[in-house]
């Protein structure tokens, strides 16, 4: 049977590492390997990490930090699995997601990146009602770059043979390739996608069903837009030469969409002011989201002008109208 393996980046994560372990650990697939990644943490988490290497299934790494991406990379250089998912060390996958990931690259001979859609939780671990159901087929470089289906660092699982196409040796690096660019604390994800969409033949697909659960971190939401928006445009202006053509026709309404995202992420914040100026921001880049997703775009838009008229209470009113109308209006 064929081999996988999962990598857990794992920072100062002591109170939801043990959960997600034990979930991994519960994996209906029996073939695989769980490799912790311990990014320099000052908690408890090397101590949970150590409890858990008794289990043969699971090996640890510990280094000084390195951020997500170099934790990653770490993982990747270390895995013996033909498929390599990843889970954040807060983040949960349900049992069945690797046997169903497992089956579907292999009955699929082109598609390197197989994802599934993800249920939202709480910092309390309680699901919000919230999801990203992403598209799941057809899925081009201009669908990753505008909508990133893909969604978040715990949905892929990915074929070892797509990370040792993109891999490169930095010259700053001695220890191992780079798979994701170690240079980005925010954005990782996405460049790395869009940097295999663009130089590989690998197809990405995705499976129905909410197979991870994606915790929500509410602190600081709001004052990470504006990181959040400089690292985008940083994995943008990196990316650009690989092929300008594509960008000079995709950049404007990718960037209107990363704009509505993080319009929205300033609603979850109750940050009237800073979801009024990117609502007003991604209108003014690109109407293409308001074209191509009417609903979203418009819930959004009324989220924003009700926080910024009648406060948090009117929203939450309207949020929990729109869910009860459409449960998948407010998946973000």
């Amino acid at each position: 049977m064929t081999l996988a393996s999962i990598i857990v980046p794992a920072f100062n994560v002591q109170a939801t590492m043990r959960q997600t372990l034990e979930a991994l650990l519960a994996q209906t697939y029996a073939h695989f390997e769980v490799i912790i990644v311990d990014d320099g943490s000052t908690d408890t988490t090397p101590q949970i990490a150590a409890e858990f290497a008794n289990d043969p299934r699971v090996r640890v790494i510990r280094q000084n930090n390195r951020g997500l991406a170099g934790a990653r990379n770490s993982g990747i250089a270390a895995a013996k699995g033909s498929f390599i998912g990843f889970c954040d060390a807060d983040d949960i996958w349900l049992p069945h997601k690797l046997a169903r990931h497992v089956a579907h690259l292999q009955a699929n001979p082109k598609v390197g990146i197989s994802y599934a859609g993800s249920a939202f939780i709480d910092n309390q671990g309680v699901l919000t009602g919230q999801a990203q159901r992403p598209r799941l087929k057809g899925i081009g470089a201009s669908h990753i770059f505008k909508r990133n289906p893909i969604g978040n660092g715990s949905a892929p699982v990915i074929r070892r043979a797509v990370l040792d196409e993109i891999a490169y040796q930095p010259r700053i690096e001695t220890q191992r390739p780079w798979y994701f660019d170690e240079t980005f604390r925010q954005s990782e994800d996405i460049e790395c996608w869009l940097r295999i969409a663009l130089t590989t033949h690998w197809d990405f697909e995705g499976l129905p069903g909410l197979l991870t659960q994606y915790r929500i971190n509410t602190t600081g939401l709001s004052a990470a837009t504006d990181r959040q928006l400089a690292a985008w445009d940083r994995m943008v202006a990196k990316l650009t030469p690989l092929n300008p053509s594509f960008f000079a026709v995709n950049t404007k309404p990718a960037r209107a969409y990363q704009l509505r995202y993080l319009s929205r992420r300033a609603v979850s914040a109750l940050d009237a002011s800073r979801a009024r100026s990117l609502s007003l921001a991604w209108l003014a880049e690109s109407r293409a989201p308001l074209i191509e997703e009417p609903g979203k775009s418009l819930v959004t838009l009324a989220a924003s002008a009700a926080l910024t008229t009648c406060g948090g209470d009117a929203l939450r009113r309207l949020m929990k109208l729109a869910q009860t109308i459409s449960p998948k209006a407010t998946a973000l």
